[in-house]
């Protein structure tokens, strides 16, 4: 007679930024086999996308992560420029850039602040919450300069940069780094800390690869692959940075990977901001926005997650003839079963937050 029992975890948790479903199968207190079970969340985006206009689809973009909207948008709009032949004028790529990557550094702060939480590490909740205000506070006095307008857009951007919103900017960066110093200090030492995440849900290399993981919780596998350096596209070819990687693939790799992270954004963003040349931000675009018949292309970028891309088929109209995003939350979903299994049911929580999932990527 077997031990085992079955359980169900979700779909409403205060663990799952979302609605999932997990069907758990537990010796004891011992995970033997965990199955994720999605759809709850299913809104037929995709193909929302093919009956707009290529120009009209950018909004859509934003549902997929609300943590981190501006790489969804960098990525559809890259791909429409590569599909229609668009190239964006060098400041606006620097810009995207500059934006691209504070808003890794608030993704992450979000990310920080809810896993040290759910782990029952409170204090550095509050204080990674204070500094991504501060970078929503940025990128909301960038979209007030022209109410209505999105930011983003294929071409370029909507507008440039409001006066003094550079010197903000400069200011955030110069005092994010000991800022989050402080915030790690309580963490990266800490022997409870460390009890709670060294070892836990390790993934190898191999098994990452396979599932195709990607993001920090590929390169925590020691797994040196970041579209940033692989397939520059933007401002990230001209600028210099390092890729941190891991070596055990565990719990607590992937937390030293994402602090590295944001401070390697931080240094990006400096440079963006050091090397912006002068001139238009949005290149001369017709009044509509036609793809060739039988164009298609896939074009991605290196979000917060992960590989978020878009695979974009013209028919020789202004919508496209199919429009398929590449999410790295549904990719990264399937590595959870693989670094549940064996470990304890009270250690579910942490494990979920250490992929940091957004299941607006994962039922689309």
């Amino acid at each position: 007679m077997s031990d085992e029992l079955e359980l169900r975890f979700g779909p409403q948790h205060p663990a799952i930024q979302g609605v999932l479903v997990l069907r758990l199968r537990v010796d004891g207190d011992r995970i033997v086999e965990c199955r994720p079970v999605i759809g709850h969340l299913h809104r037929g985006l995709e193909k929302l996308f093919e009956t707009r206009p290529f120009g009209e689809s950018l909004p859509l973009t934003d549902h997929l992560d609300l943590a981190s909207p501006v790489t969804s948008n960098l990525a559809y709009a890259g791909a429409v420029e590569r599909l229609l032949g668009i190239e964006a004028p060098p400041r606006a790529r620097f810009l995207r850039t500059l934006f691209a990557e504070l808003q890794r550094i608030a993704s992450h702060l979000l990310w920080l602040g809810t896993h040290a939480a759910d782990a029952g590490a409170v204090p550095p909740f509050f204080a990674a919450l204070r500094e991504r205000d501060r970078v929503l506070d940025l990128w909301e006095s960038y979209l007030a300069a022209w109410p209505g307008e999105s930011g983003l857009r294929p071409g370029g951007l909507s507008h440039d940069l409001p006066e003094g919103w550079g010197e903000r900017c400069r200011e955030f960066l110069a005092e994010f780094p000991a800022a989050l110093s402080r915030g790690e200090g309580a963490l990266t030492e800490s022997r409870l800390w460390k009890k709670r995440t060294v070892g836990l849900g390790a993934l190898a290399a191999e098994a990452a690869v396979d599932l195709g993981v990607t993001g920090p919780a590929l390169r925590a596998s020691g797994v040196a692959w970041d579209l940033r350096k692989a397939r520059p596209c933007e401002a990230w070819g001209e600028v210099d940075f390092d890729v941190p990687l891991g070596r055990n693939g565990d719990t607590y790799d992937r937390y030293r990977v994402r602090i590295e992270e944001m401070r390697q954004a931080a240094r990006i963003a400096v440079q963006c901001l050091d090397r912006l040349p002068d001139g238009p931000v949005l290149a001369d675009l017709p009044a509509e926005l036609v793809a060739p018949r039988d164009a298609e292309v896939y074009h991605a970028v290196e979000g917060p997650r992960g590989e978020i891309g878009f695979y974009l088929v013209g028919d020789g109209t202004a919508t496209p003839w199919r429009c398929h995003p590449r999410a790295p939350s549904l990719a990264n979903l399937q590595a959870l079963p693989e670094i549940c299994r064996g470990e304890l049911v009270s250690d579910l929580v942490t494990l979920i937050g250490t992929l940091d999932l957004a299941l607006g990527e994962v039922d689309r």
